[in-house]
């Protein structure tokens, strides 16, 4: 939509305001299903509930362009809402996942390659849409992208199910419950004790830098390619590659992130220190290379900053995004969830914030400073607030 956005904007007479809408019309729905979603993980495993999000957000994203070509604004507002329903339920899954499915000792890395698939998404999706909207039309990224993920499945050989499990990785859902719960029922343990998990401030720790990433994460996303096109004056096809490059480096740091924050622990690192300094990095680098955004004037200048930035974002895959499974492994799914529905709001708030302040001001400035401003706050409360110890039990 980032891309397909700009003709869909000139099409129908969208003011930056009203693009900012539809851009955060997806995490209108995206944020009332992770806390959902990473219940039904803890309870009845995450590969299930992921299924069914897949489906859900592979059928709305077929009918995103349906919906975009009506005239109809409501429409295309409630299938972009609908797609984020099932997107939703995607991260609280993964982390449910690798929690009951990577060795311990692997888990730093696991995080980083699972989300190492969410940059090469993004780095795809810039890179193929401005072809596919040429060949297909508008529908053409969205009916593609869209069949892909309904055909989408996988699965796990017998090796490779011996190798995880004698790493220390526990499968089943019935085994992952007793081994949580100390062999008692298996049956998920009860409701979640929300109450007890917000009263502590590791909680709170990895929701505010959840909201911070998710703020930077999708105006970075949703408004880089337009930024190329009117600040650095390139047209839709060069700012969508300009606009890929740094989510494909973000893939390979995040993975190198993860390399590093395993290796540091396996050397006698804390994994307090570790997830501190490794996240610590993940905002405050942001943060300085949006400020040197404001002060380039040429295209490699703008993309280097760029680049720097979302690379550095990519740390926060073996930091807050692992922690949820060292402080609470057994409500790893609903500690994620909250988080998740806390960067929702984040997300819907920065996304459209930026579309007001770009219809009202025209200033980009603005909008790069404010979230460098964000990413500062978060190191601070990471830093503060943060342990790599288990809280819960």
């Amino acid at each position: 939509m980032s891309v397909v956005g700009l003709p869909l904007a000139n099409l129908n007479g969208w003011s930056p305001s009203v693009v900012g809408l539809v851009q955060s019309s997806f995490l209108w729905g995206y944020a009332l299903t992770p806390l959902v979603g990473g219940v039904l993980a803890d309870k009845i495993g995450g590969d299930a509930v992921l299924m069914y999000g897949i489906t859900l957000w592979s059928l709305a994203t077929i009918a995103t362009p349906f919906a975009a070509t009506s005239a109809s604004l409501p429409l295309l507002l409630l299938t972009r809402a609908v797609m984020g329903l099932g997107e939703g339920v995607a991260l609280p899954c993964m982390n449910n996942l690798v929690a009951r499915w990577a060795p311990t000792r692997e888990r730093s890395r696991a995080v980083s390659v699972c989300m190492g698939g969410f940059q090469s998404g993004s780095m795809v999706g810039l890179l193929a849409a401005p072809h596919m909207l040429r060949v297909g039309g508008v529908h053409g990224p969205f009916v593609a992208f869209g069949a892909l993920g309904l055909t989408w499945a996988g699965r796990v050989s017998d090796a490779e199910l011996s190798l995880i499990e004698d790493g220390g990785a526990v499968t089943e859902e019935k085994q992952w419950q007793q081994s949580e719960e100390g062999g008692t029922n298996g049956k998920g343990g009860g409701k979640v004790p929300f109450r007890l998990l917000l009263s502590k401030m590791p909680t709170w720790a990895c929701v505010v830098a959840n909201f911070v990433n998710n703020w930077g994460y999708f105006i970075l996303l949703a408004w880089m390619p337009l930024y190329f096109r009117e600040v650095v004056g390139l047209d839709l096809a060069s700012a969508s590659y300009f606009s890929a490059l740094p989510w494909a480096t973000m893939a390979v740091v995040g993975v190198c992130a993860g390399a590093l924050a395993d290796w540091m622990i396996a050397r006698g690192v804390s994994t307090t220190t570790t997830r501190k300094l490794i996240q610590g990095v993940g905002f405050l680098g942001p943060a300085a290379a949006l400020v040197a955004l404001t002060f380039t004037s040429t295209p490699a200048q703008a993309l280097t900053a760029l680049t720097v930035a979302i690379g550095c974002t990519a740390f926060t895959q073996a930091g807050f995004l692992v922690n949820f499974q060292e402080i609470g492994p057994r409500y790893v799914g609903a500690l994620h969830g909250m988080a998740n529905t806390a960067g929702s709001a984040a997300g819907i708030v920065g996304t459209y914030g930026a579309g007001v302040i770009l219809g009202k001001t025209g200033s980009w400035s603005a909008v790069l400073l404010i979230t460098a401003g964000v990413y500062a706050f978060g190191a601070v409360f990471w830093l503060a607030f943060s342990t790599g110890e288990r809280v819960f039990d």
